[in-house]
């Protein structure tokens, strides 16, 4: 998911003192809570993370690079501590009038301070992942070239200003790193070549447009020392860092729980998680072989499984393949009103950029909600790499069978987070323009996949379900996908709590979530640096159960469009304020 590209998406961690009335017109508290918040994101948010700023459309940003050195990790450190106090403790926010809006807001920035403490003191990506610059630097500079909010002259002074700053990323990155997981550095190494070509290949073709001599030669030599840091940034890392690399990549117990209160608004403890995710593992399993059966009965589902996979696109066909499927999907949402839907307007889709390769098959990436220019937003497909091998390009193409095809484009662009996307900037603050959480973006977009099917997507008319081949394949395409994050949420809390090794969660995604080998390595490797990569399950069964209270408070009035309008219309916060907007109560997620 990608939900975005540079996704901001954090969440809140702290019981509501809220009135559930969101009617009330904003008190002095409120007020005051929206200057605050405002100072929030200008001297701390987007000062200390300026690619977030462009990302989000505020382009006094574009010029500057985030400083990675260590001195500049000191002085968030002590910004965000200071803030907390401010949040905390002033005595403007004392008391309980708040409307419930204001409340969750407060707890929305509250919990995004203490995700972010908990990121550079505890989980220290900047100490153990050199990925971390590589790939955030060339963000920095995608962000910057990807859409045109400005002229492409305007837009490259901006590149070169940042691209400037790279080479202190980099030495910044040698005075951080210490004893890395080896995984990490295998990651930042698989990355680098891919990198290396985007700053070769992509950056100058981005520019093309632009004449002037002066600017060009400027660009060239900034362009040309970021591509020297780089293969000397790779070099280090080959020869010097991976000797070094013996570090352990899970972030412990306390950590894990932390940082699931803190970004997802989740206290249920981790044994009761584990037992909630294998339960829907095993119910998805048998269904699976339930479906399985009725295509075939003579067949095992993994015979079944494998025939499904075979069925995909030549990877040259694979990006018109998701176009020619995105109309129809955004048709019959507006046919059947499953979901408002607030643009005609489709993404563009196209191949995922090369730093985003290694670790994502597909994303999407959306402009900020504050980008008053340049709307385009992108829908990322990971096609092979010209240097795999036949049985590499089948093993990747395998994952775009055409039942996963269906269920991605569901995920990604409609109803997932394209839509959802097309929501937030009817969000009601800025707060929750800017801030949220996995679990209600990547649990919004997986409870699509199955909600689409569940409400008749993909159905040849007037045949029995049970008989109906082409929309079982689709659901088998469904449950696929559905297995793959339940093992996502299984081996991400085993390995970063010290019970489940990296081979053992290979393992346990090849057996139990019917994964490919080569996609087992993958989303293994991904885990260990996205250690809540449960939030897909986490948040699918979220909203599941939030959508059936919500039916039972309804009753007859229920719609299951005004469900869907009303859970998007929040932004993207922690299921739990959601509850509170739509129900009014502070009853258990799960």
């Amino acid at each position: 998911m990608k939900i975005a590209l540079l996704p901001i998406l954090f969440s809140l961690s702290f019981a509501l003192c809220a009135q559930t009335t969101s009617s009330h017109p904003q008190s002095q508290r409120g007020a005051a809570l929206d200057k605050l918040a405002g100072r929030y994101f200008s001297d701390y948010y987007f000062k200390f993370n300026p690619t977030q700023g462009t990302a989000a459309g505020f382009h006094q940003y574009d010029d500057a690079l985030e400083n990675y050195s260590r001195a500049s990790i000191n002085d968030q450190i002590a910004t965000l501590k200071q803030f907390k106090q401010e949040f905390l403790f002033s005595g403007s926010y004392n008391g309980p009038l708040w409307t419930q809006q204001e409340a969750g807001d407060l707890e929305l920035i509250r919990s995004d301070i203490d995700s972010r403490l908990l990121t550079l003191e505890n989980i220290r990506p900047w100490e153990k992942n050199p990925d971390f610059y590589s790939s955030n630097v060339t963000g920095s500079i995608f962000v910057i070239m990807a859409r045109t909010f400005a002229p492409a002259p305007e837009r490259l002074k901006s590149a070169i200003s940042r691209e400037k700053q790279i080479p202190a990323a980099f030495e910044a990155a040698r005075q951080n790193l210490k004893n890395p997981p080896p995984v990490y550095v295998d990651v930042a190494l698989q990355q680098l070549p891919g990198i290396i070509s985007f700053f070769q290949k992509d950056v100058p073709e981005a520019f093309k447009s632009v004449t002037d001599p002066a600017l060009l030669q400027q660009f060239h030599r900034a362009n040309q020392t970021v591509i020297a840091s780089l293969q000397q940034y790779q070099q280090w890392v080959q020869k010097d860092l991976k000797a070094r690399a013996h570090g352990d990549f899970s972030i412990g117990a306390d950590n894990y729980r932390k940082k699931l209160l803190y970004d997802e608004m989740v206290d249920i403890p981790l044994d009761r998680l584990l037992e909630i995710g294998m339960a829907n593992l095993r119910q998805n399993q048998q269904q699976f072989k339930e479906v399985a059966a009725k295509i075939d009965p003579n067949k095992t589902p993994q015979q079944i499984l494998e025939e499904l996979e075979k069925d995909h696109p030549k990877p040259d066909q694979l990006l018109q393949t998701f176009r020619d499927t995105l109309t129809g999907l955004r048709d019959y949402l507006e046919a059947k009103h499953i979901v408002t839907v607030p643009s005609q307007v489709l993404p563009i889709v196209e191949e995922t950029p090369p730093f985003a390769r290694a670790l994502t098959f597909a994303s999407m990436d959306t402009p900020g909600p504050f980008e008053k220019v340049a709307k385009e937003a992108y829908f990322n497909v990971t096609l092979p790499e010209p240097n795999w091998t036949p049985q590499q390009v089948e093993e990747h193409m395998e994952a775009f069978n055409r039942g996963t095809v269906i269920s991605t484009a569901v995920h990604e662009v409609y109803p997932g987070h394209y839509i959802q996307f097309l929501w937030v900037p009817d969000a009601p603050s800025k707060v929750r323009k800017l801030l949220g959480c996995g679990s209600n973006a990547e649990g919004w977009a997986h409870y699509s996949e199955q909600m689409m099917l569940d409400e008749g997507y993909g159905r040849t008319p007037n045949t029995d379900l049970d008989h109906d081949t082409a929309f079982l394949k689709l659901r088998l395409g469904q449950l696929q996908d559905a297995l793959l994050r339940n093992a996502r949420y299984i081996v991400g809390i085993k390995m970063h709590t010290g019970t489940m090794t990296f081979d053992e969660g290979v393992a346990f995604f090849e057996k139990e979530g019917y994964q490919s080998r080569m996609n087992s390595m993958r989303e293994t490797m991904r885990g260990t640096s996205d250690p809540t990569y449960l939030v897909y399950t986490l948040g699918k069964l979220e909203i599941l159960k939030l959508r059936d209270d919500y039916k039972k408070k309804m009753g007859d009035k229920f719609s299951l469009e005004h469900f869907h309008n009303e859970f998007l219309k929040q932004g993207f916060p922690p299921i739990k304020i959601v509850r509170e907007a739509l129900i009014g109560d502070q009853s258990p997620v799960l």
